[in-house]
């Protein structure tokens, strides 16, 4: 039976390629939004979801923070993607034919060089994959696309040039999630992260309290950030990675003592740490 995978955006997206390095021969569903794809996941336990949630370059992708708590998905893994871009073009057009430049405003943001060098005239789109198909679909040869290679292949594009990004080394981390816990069995050779997301109480020194258990316990901390609740400034929820797995009594102790000092703490997932980290 093949794996089903929801991802947000068109078919050549970057989520797209991180799904089918994920699992070659899995069903892909696409959805509009990133809503839509926690959606899909929280409603139907056959499918997973493979989610952009940072970038290298861009930081964290925005509304991930606060879909995380809403929807409670549990992370099964993750997969670091290295991002290539590419400046597409109707088949029959050439680089002189060029005028306009369509793309996600990150992709754009992240090629201004070519962008000033050819003094192009930049138009945002939703997402890059959905900028190539929309160009496959109209006639207009003076308009180029930024987005992948399979995108170019999908959509039958010509890839004007190669890795026009401005900066090498442009990586996205993906998070795979899905309704049903998958906590691995932990296994000593074997490394691990542990992600959850809590909510302090409104006291002084909450949060050195939380981390403190962290501290004493000898437990490292990967990932920490910050995101306001429902709009208010009064109170933030933290986004938490860290290397190690429950079953480890360090990693038990330190979040026992986490559970204490929070109002709310609900864990994400315990998944196998990529093989990307040990770069």
């Amino acid at each position: 039976m093949k794996i089903k995978i929801g991802i947000q955006g068109e078919l050549g997206a970057y989520s797209h390629i991180a799904a089918i390095n994920f699992k070659k021969d899995a069903e892909i569903k696409t959805c509009a939004t990133f809503e839509e794809t926690f959606k899909l996941a929280y409603g139907d336990t056959n499918y997973k979801i493979i989610i952009p949630i940072e970038n290298s370059l861009a930081g964290r992708v925005a509304d991930i923070h606060y879909l995380l708590p809403k929807y409670k998905l549990q992370i099964h893994g993750e997969y670091f993607l290295k991002v290539e871009h590419n400046l597409l073009c109707k088949p029959e057009a050439s680089i002189e034919d060029i005028k306009f430049v369509r793309s996600h405003a990150q992709a754009l943001g992240q090629c201004q060089n070519i962008i000033n060098k050819r003094k192009f005239k930049s138009i945002i789109s939703a997402d890059t994959a959905g900028s190539a198909k929309d160009l496959s679909e109209g006639n207009d040869k003076t308009i180029a696309a930024i987005a992948s290679q399979l995108s170019a292949q999908i959509y039958n594009l010509k890839i004007l040039e190669k890795n026009i990004e401005d900066e090498k080394g442009n990586v996205t981390r993906f998070l795979i999630m899905g309704k049903n816990v998958e906590q691995p069995e932990y296994k000593k050779e074997k490394k691990f992260i542990t992600s959850c997301i809590f909510r302090v109480k409104s006291e002084p020194s909450a949060l050195y309290k939380c981390l403190g258990g962290f501290a004493t316990n000898q437990v490292n901390l990967t990932k920490l950030e910050s995101f306001s609740v429902k709009n208010t400034f009064d109170q933030a929820n933290f986004y938490l990675d860290l290397d190690g797995h429950l079953d480890q009594p360090e990693v038990n102790k330190a979040m026992e003592e986490l559970g204490f000092h929070t109002e709310t703490l609900d864990i994400l997932g315990v998944y196998e740490a990529s093989t990307f980290r040990q770069k």
